[in-house]
């Protein structure tokens, strides 16, 4: 199978809402909008795209018609953790894990969105040696340790 493209759909009761939180927090811009589906993607980079969709639509299968996102964790890696943990904690974003740094090669902290959605904030670091060897060698967070 040759991916041509890639993007998590998150289903929610409030698809105004919801991408307005994306929009406004994370900076995405309406690519496609409709009362039901919004197609978000970042106006910096077009590869880097978010969906929103009413749960309730016609198009979603009916035994998962209604249920909203759950257990489910987005990942935004940044350039700067430590400007966007002061940001999004000014804006009021409630912050389920503060800013650290952690050995496997993250700097981050978790905040939440609508539908109790997380949101893992992330610039990667140097992991520390035990961990370094779990990465592929191209893959090594902040050139190695």
């Amino acid at each position: 199978m040759k991916t041509t493209s890639y993007y998590p759909v998150l289903m929610t009761a409030d698809v105004a809402g919801t991408s307005a939180f994306f929009e406004r927090h994370f900076g995405f811009r309406p690519a496609f909008a409709a009362d039901w589906y919004v197609h978000l993607q970042s106006p910096d980079d077009p590869s880097v795209n978010l969906a929103v969709l009413d749960a309730g639509h016609e198009t979603v299968p009916e035994p998962a018609r209604g249920r909203t996102a759950s257990g489910l964790l987005l990942n935004f890696e940044v350039e700067d953790v430590d400007a966007e943990y002061d940001r999004l904690r000014a804006a009021g974003l409630p912050i389920l894990l503060p800013l650290r740094d952690e050995a496997f090669g993250q700097r981050h902290f978790i905040t939440a969105g609508p539908d109790g959605v997380l949101i893992d904030v992330i610039t990667p670091i140097p992991p520390d040696p035990a961990f370094a060897a779990a990465y592929a060698a191209d893959a090594l967070p902040g050139g190695g340790a």
